[in-house]
C-alpha cells in the first residue's frame, strides 16, 4: 500500500469541532476542513477525498440532505461517507446509513476508536480498488 497520506474532508458548521476534528486527524491523513455540505459539494469538483466524514445538523444542508447529493452523483457516490453527529438516536442513525454511509459515529468520541474506524474503512476502499483493477486486467485478458 502506498505511503502517500489518505485524505479526508471534515464538514462541521461548529468551528471548535473542525480544530479539534483536524488537531485529531492530520497526524494521520491530509484534512481538508469546511462548514458546509454547500462547500463540501463545490470543493468536490476540484478535489476527491479518500472518506468524507459528515455532520447531520448543519444550517442550510444538513448532513442527511448532503449524503442524498453525493449518492445522486456518479462522481461522488462512491466516496465513503461517515456521520459524526451528535444525533445518538437509533432512528437517526438507521436514516444515515439508508442513505448511504459506510458507519455512523457519534459525539462525544473515542479518538482510538475513531481512527480505526477510519483506517478499517479506507482499507475497504483500497481492496475494493485492488479487486476492480484485477477484473479490468481479466476482461482485457478474456476478450483475447
Amino acid at each position: 500500500m502506498s505511503m502517500t497520506k489518505k485524505t479526508i474532508m471534515l464538514v462541521d458548521d461548529n468551528l471548535t469541532n473542525l480544530q479539534i476534528g483536524s488537531s485529531i486527524l492530520m497526524e494521520h491523513y491530509n484534512v481538508i476542513t469546511m462548514n458546509s455540505g454547500q462547500r463540501l459539494l463545490k470543493t468536490l469538483e476540484r478535489k476527491i477525498p479518500d472518506l468524507i466524514l459528515l455532520d447531520i445538523e448543519m444550517p442550510e444542508m444538513n448532513g442527511y440532505e448532503t449524503i442524498r447529493h453525493l449518492k445522486e452523483n456518479d462522481k461522488f457516490s462512491q466516496i465513503p461517507v461517515i456521520f459524526l453527529t451528535a444525533k445518538n438516536d437509533d432512528g437517526s442513525e438507521h436514516l444515515g446509513l439508508s442513505l448511504g454511509a459506510v458507519d455512523y459515529v457519534t459525539k462525544p468520541f473515542s479518538v482510538p476508536l475513531l481512527l480505526k474506524r477510519l483506517e478499517v474503512h479506507l482499507l475497504v476502499e483500497d481492496q475494493k480498488k485492488i479487486i476492480m483493477e484485477q477484473k479490468q486486467e481479466l476482461d482485457r485478458l478474456m476478450a483475447n
